[in-house]
């Protein structure tokens, strides 16, 4: 434990806690400060002016990465017939209906990312209770319930990720990994933070971005500048 508290303190030395950086300054160094061996994700916090606790200030969806997460997403979908052959032809990892329920019942988790056709959300509900606390409960709002399975799985294949304001207001999101090129990590850095912009709710007072932050797994946050990567 004590090694790796080193080499931490080592990577914190290399961030200036006192300074915000341009989004390319900010990738950069959480990439030379990353200490670990394996292919560590990188990905942006965001604390947000928001009172989660108000519904008018909920801020939920999904957007697909131009350069996707570097991680390849299971997707189980729930659906019967025609709409079953869909998800089968576009990629789905797992397809079917009571007998997925009845796996998770009995503790199977072997997948990332529920999709299921509205018809099935009855069914889907009796496991509500197992997937909602680890987010896996399939939602409209970011598009995982949807009679159009072929898209949904195309674009959780191709890079899409979830994002949802915690109790506290803050938003995580994976924009990649450590052997992302630099501009890879800012193209899909840029696009959720447009999104977060325009999902500001118009009940939101006060300053919105309050705090933007990336790292990797293991390493230091480092701050971003909000303000001068608005201004691009």
């Amino acid at each position: 434990m004590a090694k790796k508290g080193k080499k931490y303190l080592e990577a914190v030395k290399l961030v200036d806690r006192t300074k915000a950086y341009s989004v390319e300054e900010a990738i950069e160094l959480a990439k030379k400060a990353n200490f670990t061996k394996f292919d560590a994700s990188v990905e942006v916090a965001f604390r947000l002016g928001v009172d989660p606790k108000k519904a008018d200030q909920q801020i939920r969806g999904a957007v697909v990465l131009p350069n996707g997460t570097g991680k390849t997403q299971r997707v189980l979908v729930f659906a019967k017939g025609e709409k079953a052959k869909e998800a089968e032809a576009a990629g789905a990892d797992y397809v079917g209906d009571a007998d997925y329920i009845t796996k998770i019942q009995q503790g199977w988790f072997e997948f990332d990312v529920i999709v299921a056709t509205p018809d099935m959300m009855g069914e889907v509900g009796k496991i509500g209770r197992v997937l909602g606390p680890k987010g896996l409960m399939p939602n409209p709002k970011t598009g995982t319930v949807t009679f159009d399975v072929e898209k949904a799985v195309n674009e959780i294949k191709a890079g899409k990720v979830e994002y949802r304001v915690d109790k506290s207001g803050n938003v995580h999101v994976p924009i990649g990994k450590v052997s992302f090129e630099d501009n890879k990590l800012v193209e899909n850095f840029t696009t959720i933070f447009d999104t977060m912009l325009k999902a500001k709710p118009s009940a939101a007072k006060g300053t919105y971005m309050k705090n933007l932050t990336v790292t990797t797994t293991m390493g230091p946050g480092v701050k971003v500048d909000p303000s001068s990567f608005a201004a691009k």
